[in-house]
Order: C-alpha cells, then sequence, then structure tokens
C-alpha cells in the first residue's frame, strides 16, 4: 500500500505551509503530496489567511520537488471550464516532469460557490456537465491532431488540443465519492482511480464492490483507495493532544478516521487493504506538526501491509 498526505489548505495555510509539508512528504518517503481544491473555509473558525489556488501552488511545488507525486482531492468541475483546465493540468504535468494527477469532482460546498460568483447549478446539471469534461479532458490530452466536441453543456470546435501532458496518453485521473449509480459508471468509464473518502470499511467495501461491478461493463479497471482522517500519537496522551489541535474527539477519529498509536493505525489500514486498497491518503489537518509526519514516517510506513 502507497501513503500520501493530503492537507485541506482552505482552513488555513499559505504556499510557504504547503511547501513546507511537501518538501518534508518527499524526505520522509511517502508517495504524494495532495491538496484540497476549495476556495473558503469549511466550518466554523476564523478564516484567513485565505485558501490559496490549487493548481497555481500545485505549479509552485512542481518546482521545488523532484519525486512526489501532485495533486487534487479533488478539483470541482464548477471552478473552471473543461478546456482551460485541461491546459493548467498539462502545464503543472510538464512543469514537475510528469508527477501530477488530477482527483475530479462534482462540486458540493454551495457557500464558496456564492462567495465568490461561481454559479453552482443544482445536482442533476452538475453531473452532466461533470461527465461532459470528463470526456473533454481526456479528449484533448489524448487527442493526435485536433479536437471537436459538441454536448449540452460544452462545445469545442476546432481546438488544438495543446499543450500536451508530459505523461501519456495522459495523467492519472481520480474520481471519488459513494454514490450507488453515477459515480460507479463515471469511475469505470473515466477514471485510472476511484477513491472512498471518509468511511468505514465496510461501507468503503459495498462502494468498492460497485465500481467494480462496473468496471465489469466497461471493461476497464481502477486502482482503488481510500482517504481518512489521521491522527497517530506514540502513547494516548500524544493522540489526544494531536486531535485536540484539531477540535476532534480521539474516539470519534478511531471510529471514523485513523486515529491512534502505530500499531492500532496499521492493524486500520491492514483492513482496507483486506478490500483491495492500493492507496490510502492520510488526512493531516495540523501543518505545523511536522513530528506527526516523522512519527508516521518512522513507524507507520516501513511496515504497511
Amino acid at each position: 500500500m502507497k501513503l500520501r498526505i493530503f492537507t485541506e489548505p482552505q482552513q488555513g495555510a499559505t504556499y510557504d505551509d504547503l511547501l513546507t509539508v511537501a518538501q518534508a512528504t518527499e524526505r520522509l518517503g511517502f508517495d504524494a503530496f495532495f491538496r484540497s481544491d476549495h476556495y473558503q473555509r469549511i466550518g466554523p473558525g476564523d478564516p484567513g489567511p485565505g485558501s490559496t489556488d490549487a493548481w497555481i501552488t500545485l505549479a509552485g511545488l512542481a518546482r521545488e520537488t523532484s519525486r512526489i507525486r501532485l495533486g487534487t482531492l479533488v478539483t470541482a468541475a464548477t471552478f473552471r471550464l473543461p478546456g482551460p483546465l485541461a491546459i493548467s493540468v498539462a502545464t503543472v504535468d510538464q512543469m514537475s516532469a510528469g508527477r501530477v494527477e488530477l482527483g475530479f469532482g462534482t462540486g458540493w460546498f454551495d457557500g464558496e460557490h456564492s462567495a465568490y460568483g461561481i454559479p453552482f447549478p443544482p445536482v442533476g446539471e452538475r453531473f452532466g456537465r461533470f461527465e461532459e469534461q470528463l470526456e473533454i479532458i481526456t479528449g484533448l490530452w489524448t487527442a493526435d491532431k485536433g479536437y471537436s466536441f459538441e454536448g449540452r453543456y460544452y462545445r469545442l470546435a476546432d481546438s488544438p488540443a495543446l499543450p500536451k501532458p508530459a505523461q501519456r496518453p495522459r495523467p492519472p485521473l481520480i474520481i471519488g465519492g459513494i454514490g450507488a449509480k453515477r459515480t460507479p459508471r463515471l469511475a469505470a468509464t473515466y477514471a485510472d482511480e476511484y477513491n472512498v473518502p471518509f468511511h468505514t470499511p465496510d461501507d468503503t467495501g459495498q462502494a468498492f464492490g460497485r465500481v467494480r461491478e462496473a468496471c465489469e461493463t466497461t471493461g476497464r479497471t481502477v486502482r482503488l483507495s481510500v482517504a481518512q482522517t489521521t491522527v497517530v500519537g506514540r502513547d494516548e496522551a500524544e493522540v489526544a493532544r494531536r486531535a485536540a489541535a484539531i477540535d476532534q474527539d480521539p474516539a470519534n477519529l478511531r471510529a471514523g478516521g485513523l486515529a491512534g498509536t502505530p500499531a492500532e493505525v496499521l492493524d486500520k489500514l491492514g483492513k482496507f487493504a483486506e478490500l483491495g486498497t492500493e492507496t490510502a491518503y492520510l488526512q493531516i489537518m495540523d501543518l505545523s506538526d511536522l513530528e506527526h509526519l516523522e512519527l508516521i514516517a518512522a513507524e507507520v510506513l516501513p511496515h504497511l501491509p
């Protein structure tokens, strides 16, 4: 199993904060550094310093790291038109020498849309636009020459389909969520990886099963991954301290995330591995606590299932 560090900068992080964590991620041997793509804080608390832009910061990190994979969990289809998004991701992929992955979703947080004047259509339309964007983005990346598209929501006429990403035929595409119908079909049709965020092993196994069934129809296979809020401590006092730093209860984190001693966390990762999980995204909320990453690297990473 691969471990990836996953951050939520909209909760309060500058580019310099992200750079420090990304470089620690690389130095400590983790597989990747991922970030959310949100434009404002979610939930109560001080909104400062304000959220950074996901793809601008990843472009910077592409030049200041050399090994780790870089990506989003997840970019909202409502934020950017499909053509410009394909160009942005391809550019960052070139800047990183082919280390980028695009986690992509419909968008869900209406508050950030109203705050910044971003249209937020009903859920049915969001899924319709999302599917067209999936086809357009992958089409632009893989087209041999020009590219055109005629859909309900988007029309592209004689696009040069440039620039191309460094990875061929294209960067990996990640689709997540536990929807019972549309999500499995879209993941089985377009994704390279299917991610279940913040659910128990039982719920995760059911979601994996739906995607495997959908893949039987499309004839494709996808990697399987999970995302879990993570708090690890050498003892109960350290677990409690780290949980308190992110306003969480240790018992709730143990039940709904990855929390406890390294042995406890490895045991739960083993349960996810039994379901076919190949990658785990560790959601790290306190970006100032680099000793947390060092502990995970020393006591969890070498013993993965």
